[in-house]
């Protein structure tokens, strides 16, 4: 299984299927109190997933899962003849906030996915795995849950958790989960305040726009 996404095009030449079209895909964070990290989306064909519940989080994406970072999952999308583009978003997603960006698509390439840590989170993300891209002029409207990479234990304690709430490393010891599943929100248990960061989902909500 793979998972997600480089800055700009990563398929060679050739093997497109159907002529390539161009999408513009806005995300919007429904949440009040959650941040996003930079978004990571990319057009791939059917034969992967950027992740599947209830199943193991790849290396990269549990990575971006706990810190945000997304280059390991750049790499592994760099490397994929399954992937025709992958786009990341710069900056924090405030709450309320919404993202613009476009990639393309084709018959092949026609899926969707996206990704982003949700802050502040041990190991959250906001993901939507392998929507299908519209083929006609009108746009799709869908909604993203967020999960939990099952990588990090969720102490909910800031020197464990990155991002301008906390400040934290990122990493945390111990055993969590092991598998990807919907992520059960901010309970209160360590520095973070329920009242304050808990969430219902959906978190976010994506519009998916054929423009060419």
């Amino acid at each position: 299984m793979l998972a997600t996404v480089a800055t700009g095009a990563v398929a060679d030449g050739g093997g497109y299927g159907r002529s390539v079209r161009e999408f513009e895909v806005t995300v919007t964070n429904l949440t009040a109190g959650v941040v996003f990290t930079p978004l990571l989306v990319a057009t791939h064909s059917g034969r992967i997933s950027m992740f599947k519940p209830g199943q193991p989080a790849s290396d990269g994406l549990g990575i971006l899962a706990e810190g945000g970072d997304t280059a390991p999952l750049q790499a592994a999308l760099g490397n994929s003849s399954e992937v025709l583009d992958a786009v990341s978003t710069s900056g924090l997603l405030a709450a309320g906030a919404s993202v613009t960006v476009k990639v393309r698509g084709s018959s092949r390439f026609d899926r969707l996915s996206v990704a982003g840590m949700l802050l502040p989170t041990n190991d959250g993300f906001a993901g939507l795995n392998s929507a299908e891209l519209p083929w006609d002029r009108a746009s799709v409207t869908l909604t993203l849950s967020g999960y939990d990479a099952g990588t990090e234990p969720n102490d909910e304690l800031c020197a464990n958790i990155p991002g301008p709430q906390c400040g934290g490393s990122g990493v945390s010891a111990g055993v969590a989960e092991g598998f990807v599943h919907v992520h059960s929100g901010i309970h209160g248990v360590g520095d973070l305040s329920a009242a304050r960061y808990d969430w219902r989902n959906p978190v976010a909500q994506v519009t998916i726009r054929r423009v060419r």
